[in-house]
């Protein structure tokens, strides 16, 4: 395993290649991101007044319920007011939320399945990579380091049919850092798309990734600094499986005895996502891993 000390730069983004790496570039870039890909109100639009008064009543009850149970005083309240306000400018919402919010949504909204797993989506997803095909190497530089790894898989329905689907990869490299987040990573680094044939099999060829943490010098950082917490997150690699007729399976997967899968920050390892890499002659990986999509609800 890849071994990462503890001064790994957390991945972030800026505007230009030689920008200079910040937790508010990366939010900014985040948010931006967010707002070019979700339609989050379209969804939405017809809710009832009484289910979106009910999610308020009870979200602003469990605040004032806290404030009265542990006696929260003005000083407190106007630290989290600054605080609160430091993460909108940050631009950090996408990356507070997807944090410490999104993987109990997606428990939610992935407990009916009885195919593979889920896991949350991060922040750093790009829709478009590359089309690969069904066997393919992920766009990386020249001598892009970290242990090669390649990777054999199978989309099936929940039944063992194999399914024409697709698997989209996108993943850190070996210092943490993310494309189209960071400075001077070329735009497609480590993100490819891998279309099936009939009988689903596919073959990825990549690097294995390292474990990082968040960015920790905007105001998510000093939450965690506040907190006594620490800003790690364990390797994985971030996959989003489709195919016709099936629920998307958005999922990330990690590797064994990495020392943050039992306290990763954003608490989204399952014991199902966890890989069983070999090492090979040459010192390179593999690992099998497939995918059992469930049908799309009627």
């Amino acid at each position: 395993m890849t071994t990462v000390e503890h001064s790994t730069p957390s991945p972030v983004a800026a505007p230009a290649p030689s920008g200079v790496a910040s937790a508010a570039a990366s939010g900014a870039s985040a948010t931006d991101r967010f707002h070019a890909d979700k339609s989050p109100f379209a969804a939405v639009k017809d809710t009832p007044a009484e289910r979106v008064d009910l999610l308020a009543r009870e979200v602003l009850g469990a605040v004032h319920d806290t404030i009265r149970r542990h006696r929260v005083t003005y000083d407190e309240y106007n630290a989290l007011k600054a605080w609160l306000i430091n993460v909108g400018q940050d631009g950090e919402w996408p990356l507070f939320l997807d944090v410490w919010v999104e993987h109990a949504v997606e428990d939610v909204a992935t407990d009916h399945r009885v195919g593979n797993k889920g896991s949350i989506e991060g922040p750093y997803y790009v829709p478009g990579s590359p089309e690969l095909g069904p066997k393919g190497t992920i766009p990386m530089r020249d001598g892009e380091q970290g242990t090669p790894l390649v990777w054999h898989g199978r989309i099936t329905d929940t039944d063992g049919a194999p399914l024409q689907g697709k698997v989209e990869l996108w993943h850190a490299d070996d210092a943490g850092y993310y494309s189209q987040f960071a400075p001077g990573i070329p735009e497609w680094n480590l993100r490819g798309s891998f279309s099936t044939g009939p009988d689903g099999v596919f073959e990825i060829t990549t690097i294995r990734p390292a474990p990082y943490q968040i960015p920790t010098d905007g105001s998510c950082g000093k939450l965690i600094a506040a907190a006594g917490w620490h800003a790690w997150r364990p390797a994985h690699l971030h996959v989003k499986v489709s195919a016709p007729g099936h629920e998307l399976l958005t999922a990330q997967l990690y590797f064994p005895g990495d020392e943050h899968n039992e306290d990763d920050i954003a608490s989204a390892v399952k014991p199902e996502l966890i890989l069983d890499p070999q090492v090979e002659a040459d010192g390179s990986q593999s690992v099998t891993y497939d995918f059992a999509l469930d049908p799309e609800w009627s």
